[in-house]
């Protein structure tokens, strides 16, 4: 099978996890949640998926193996992952969501969800070691069927978002909501109207469109041009498939860089501890009065690291990805409203974060960005590498400095490495260039740094090709 734990949650071809994987998984993760006694046999499980053709059929296998392993499934049908984790949050109980994510649509996955929050990494392992004992006895693939409770999922997110912010704190402002097929499309066209945002659909899609946030399609990045223009926007809305990662363009439909985001989401709530990944922006550190603490890629790491600060006596602590992803470990009251800790990526409140404090300066998106000034950063990836051609890369840089040195011969030189995730390369020219090899897809990744956006983009088109041509 080509299932495998990455960033976030088990990921894998459609075909593989469709059927007898996706119940060995479902009976791994009961079992576990037994055996570390995180629930009990007929505790309440909670089923998400988003509108992967695959999705339907792999959560009804789900719940059929759940009911068997003697839990109670609960059917929430096709909402935003965080909202999906706020409802089993407030009901004390597990969950699993039917995602890829933004990967491409012949791939999918699962996210679990312990009572408290994401699983971590010791979950995934012990996960992991069950469904091998699983997959030699599990015979009974029976698909099952649960209470709905979709709407009342969807409700709980709804009311959670529209007491961040003042009574039409967004009125007017024309907000673009490009809607494809994330499950966050219509809650966002509905929070962004209740704060008196004149709301514009775009591109509704019946069929799957992987969207990524963090390494924007140039067909992506031509439709937001597009759209700013023809609508005369001051912004365009979106998420990735399952709506745990923001999608902002300002008002010329270029999106904000998810770091960014996250950076403004901080002063937004007032955090005092901000825990993201190495590869969010560098200048992050000296942009906020609170601490920052480096992590490798993935919600796990970021959620272990919040964890950390809480355990250390920090409070107000929160976390984002360079995706955009936001996720909070503290309660934050924010508008007179007590915002409880949801420890796994939102999309909504980074999105409302921006969006108000463009409205309360009555700044451009762009405009606001500016005022940051931030190293600039861009980011993609070359799609269908194989995961054993970027083992090979990796290993090969890692194996003498004269390799590195020889590799980027034609970018720079090396100035210093940082081996957190993959490898950050800082050059003596002030930039960076980082390679990082997907956790759970053939693909491998560049990130990087610049003085300006022109050198930033040549950097990247370097640093691309020589991933491309090497071997």
């Amino acid at each position: 099978m080509s299932l495998k734990f990455g960033t976030s949650g088990l990921r894998g071809l459609s075909v593989d996890l469709e059927g007898s994987a996706s119940a060995v998984y479902a009976t791994a993760f009961a079992k576990h949640l037994i055996a570390a006694g995180l629930a009990k046999t007929g505790s309440p499980i909670l089923i998400g998926r988003d509108f992967r053709a695959s999705s339907p059929s792999i959560a009804q296998t789900c719940i059929g193996a759940l009911t068997r392993a003697g839990f109670k499934p609960i059917d929430c049908g096709t909402v935003p992952t965080p909202a999906l984790a706020l409802h089993a949050m407030s009901l004390d109980a597990p969950a699993l969501m039917i995602t890829g994510s933004h990967i491409p649509a012949d791939r999918n996955g699962i996210k679990f969800y312990r009572p408290d929050g994401e699983i971590d990494k010791q979950d995934e392992t012990a996960i992991a070691a069950q469904a091998e004992k699983v997959e030699q006895e599990l015979r009974d693939l029976t698909p099952g069927t649960a209470e709905d409770q979709s709407a009342k999922t969807a409700k709980l997110f709804y009311d959670r978002n529209i007491a961040l912010l003042p009574e039409k704190a967004l009125a007017g402002l024309k907000i673009g909501v490009y809607q494809h097929s994330t499950v966050a499309r219509d809650l966002f066209v509905d929070v962004l109207s209740h704060y008196g945002a004149d709301v514009v659909a775009l591109g509704r899609s019946e069929t799957f469109i992987p969207v990524d946030t963090e390494a924007v399609s140039d067909e992506t990045l031509k439709l937001l041009k597009k759209w700013a223009y023809q609508q005369t926007l001051d912004a365009i809305v979106s998420a990735d498939g399952d709506g745990d990662r923001p999608l902002l363009a300002d008002e010329n439909g270029t999106p904000l860089r998810g770091d960014l985001i996250g950076l403004i989401t901080a002063g937004f709530l007032g955090a005092k501890a901000v825990v993201t990944p190495v590869t969010s922006n560098s200048g992050i550190e000296a942009s906020g009065d609170f601490d920052v603490v480096r992590t490798k890629v993935g919600s796990p790491f970021v959620i272990a690291g919040m964890n950390d600060a809480l355990a250390a006596g920090k409070d107000a602590v929160m976390g984002f990805e360079a995706n955009g992803g936001l996720l909070t470990a503290s309660t934050f009251t924010i508008n007179g409203y007590s915002l409880s800790p949801l420890p796994t990526r939102d999309s909504f409140l980074p999105i409302l974060a921006v969006l108000s404090l463009a409205a309360e300066r009555k700044q451009t998106l762009s405009a606001l960005a500016e005022t940051y000034n931030l190293p600039v950063a861009a980011a993609d990836r070359l799609e269908n590498f194989a995961q054993e051609k970027s083992a090979a890369l990796m290993a090969h840089l890692r194996a003498s400095g004269d390799n590195l040195a020889g590799f980027l011969a034609s970018v720079g030189k090396v100035q210093s490495t940082s081996d957190i995730d993959g490898l950050r390369v800082a050059l003596t020219d002030g930039s960076t260039i980082h390679f990082r090899p997907s956790g759970n897809a053939p693909e491998m990744r560049c990130y990087v740094e610049a003085a300006n956006e022109q050198d930033a983009e040549t950097l990247l088109k370097k640093g691309l090709n020589l991933i491309r041509n090497f071997g």
